[in-house]
């Protein structure tokens, strides 16, 4: 029977691509890498710990970047996880100007109990910012 272990990358389909990066990187500390591809164009990652997001144009064709059947900008819903207070994830989003949508409140994460903060990116894709107590 086949397994798996772990997520390597996730692919975002994104409206514009250097205003997400922008995004991620003031607003969750990413860093971002430009490199490219094995056809010769430009790609951008977001990095964090071990993980990558790779940014993909939403009008890009499947030619340029293989991609799922229905590719749209703002349908995500992601969940990081943090190793900050909850409070200080709620006075950092505010610093940058970014909207809380929810919280903080307790949610079930994939280990029990995580205490989430809720905004949206530039595309309007949810996304949870979460620390374990």
């Amino acid at each position: 029977m086949l397994t798996v272990d772990a997520i390597d990358h996730l692919v975002l389909n994104v409206r514009d691509v250097g205003a997400s990066a922008a995004w991620y990187g003031r607003v969750l500390g990413m860093d971002r890498t430009d490199a490219r591809s094995a056809s010769g164009e430009m790609r951008t990652s977001m990095t964090f710990g071990q993980n990558k997001i790779n940014l993909r144009p939403v009008d890009a064709s499947q030619e340029t970047w293989f991609t799922g059947r229905m590719p749209c900008a703002g349908s995500a819903d992601l969940c990081f996880l943090t190793p900050a207070t909850p409070d200080a994830v709620v006075a950092h989003v505010g610093q940058c100007g970014v909207l809380i949508e929810l919280g903080p409140v307790t949610k079930s994460g994939a280990r029990g109990p995580i205490c989430s903060v809720y905004v949206r990116d530039p595309d309007g894709n949810l996304i949870e910012i979460s620390s374990y107590r």
